[in-house]
């Protein structure tokens, strides 16, 4: 009985759209904020009580590289989302089941894989990104104690997609700032008291994920309706990790394409000095806030297009997608605004050198009003990933995206080397990637056609 009322109590396909959306969007938004500031605030600590180089070496090369690691995995575990939601939408029990214990399965496999080819190779990886020689030892140094405590970080982020797929957003989000205030308290202790420099700064983070992982599981293993956890049913099913890695890999390649680019940028920034790499790290703090408020609306687009498609509503998920689409533009807009008056106080909280922040707010007021040029690429490939139409978004960020910003460093940069030649790489691939979502989301997606054939289709 407890289950179907859980079930009866979805009011993702049947109540008001513009509500749904936003009851889920905040407690995304807030859990994202918090999972973000994990990291801003060991560089906050670390940057006023260390130094500008403790600050370059946890969010500067390092964190480009945890971003790349970690976006993989999250971009696979879309494909458990996709279809968690799809059949809890459908009420189809016993597919729900098979894809969270094959999921929590290739979660642990995946966090052993990463921890022992993170602490080999970060190394090499560091220096192939031009990491500067004065933060090269504490960057090994970080990484290494972060790939050591990694498979927290997986599991979690993989029961929080569980949990969020079947429209609990608010869980995922007490259990992040239960373990972001115990990251504050132990990045006081390790780095400030025990003066233990960027290596306590990596222990509280490593500690605090793995607290979160764990409540996480217990929340899974707790709850009466059809996610339910079984840790004796944790096992690969061959045939349902092969429907998440169809859907998943796509998102995941997208997200890796991302992260090299990102690195490729990063690269040329770190040619550029210390001072440089001090301001881009602390401006990508301030800069995450807009990536948190356009990724909580995608997570909801998807969610909410998946769970509708299982349940058949087409007409709501094409609602879904356009107030996702209003409410993102608005929201950018607005962060935009935010960040460009006022986000010179924010970069006061990660450092002290005024040469720093000077470079810092010009990068700031560059890339902030261009923001807004990003958000279709977002809400359509969420909504698209809603319905298992993955490979095409995927490739069109890739190409859009990846592929000419690459080139645009390689060939721009070196003509004139200064930091507007290398920021314009973004508003440059965020315009031509948007027209290209914008036209294949009106004529070709997998959405078009099946308003075509007034049907739908999910893998039974």
């Amino acid at each position: 009985m407890e289950r179907k009322a859980a079930i009866q109590k979805n009011q993702i396909t049947e109540g008001i759209i513009w509500k749904q959306i936003l009851l889920f969007f905040f407690p995304i938004l807030f859990g994202t904020f918090f999972q973000q500031f994990y990291n801003a605030v060991d560089a906050m600590i670390v940057g006023r009580f260390v130094g500008k180089e403790a600050l370059s070496a946890v969010a500067g090369s390092t964190g480009m590289l945890t971003q790349m690691v970690v976006g993989f995995f999250v971009g696979l575990s879309s494909g458990a989302a996709v279809l968690v939601s799809q059949y809890y939408g459908a009420k189809r029990e016993d597919m729900v089941g098979y894809a969270v214990h094959t999921f929590m399965a290739f979660s642990i496999l995946a966090g052993l894989a990463m921890t022992v080819l993170g602490i080999l190779l970060s190394p090499w990886m560091l220096k192939a990104m031009g990491t500067p020689e004065e933060v090269m030892e504490m960057s090994i140094l970080y990484i290494r104690v972060y790939f050591g405590g990694i498979i927290g970080n997986l599991i979690y982020n993989s029961g929080a997609a569980i949990l969020r797929a079947v429209g609990d957003s608010k869980r995922p989000l007490y259990f992040l700032i239960t373990s972001c205030l115990m990251n504050i308290v132990l990045d006081v202790f390790f780095v400030v008291i025990c003066d233990l420099g960027v290596l306590g700064a990596a222990l509280a983070t490593i500690l605090c994920q793995a607290l979160s992982a764990g409540m996480v599981i217990r929340a899974l293993m707790k709850t009466r309706d059809m996610h339910h956890l079984e840790w004796s049913k944790v096992r690969l099913d061959g045939r349902m990790l092969q429907r998440m890695i169809r859907i998943g890999f796509p998102s995941g390649l997208q997200s890796v394409m991302y992260g090299l680019s990102n690195v490729i940028i990063q690269s040329a920034i770190n040619s550029l000095g210390t001072n440089y790499v001090a301001a881009w790290a602390a401006y990508s703090k301030l800069d995450s806030v807009f990536w948190m408020i356009v990724s909580a609306f995608g997570i909801a687009s998807t969610t909410f297009v998946g769970q509708n498609f299982g349940a058949g509503s087409m007409e709501r998920v094409r609602s879904g997608v356009r107030t996702c689409m209003v409410m993102t533009i608005f929201s950018s807009a607005i962060m935009s605004v935010i960040i460009y008056n006022w986000g010179i106080y924010g970069f006061e909280l990660f450092t002290s050198d005024q040469d720093v922040v000077s470079i810092g707010v010009a990068m700031m007021r560059y890339l902030s009003p261009l923001y807004v040029t990003y958000v279709s690429i977002e809400i359509l490939s969420g909504a698209l990933r809603g319905v298992g139409d993955c490979w095409i978004p995927m490739l069109l960020c890739c190409g859009g995206v990846c592929v000419l910003r690459v080139l645009w460093i390689l060939i721009a940069v070196p003509v004139r080397r200064d930091i507007y030649t290398i920021m314009f790489s973004y508003p440059l691939t965020w315009v031509v990637t948007t027209v290209l979502f914008v036209v294949y989301y009106l004529f070709f997606s997998k959405l078009k056609r099946e308003r075509q054939r007034g049907r739908f289709e999910i893998e039974r």
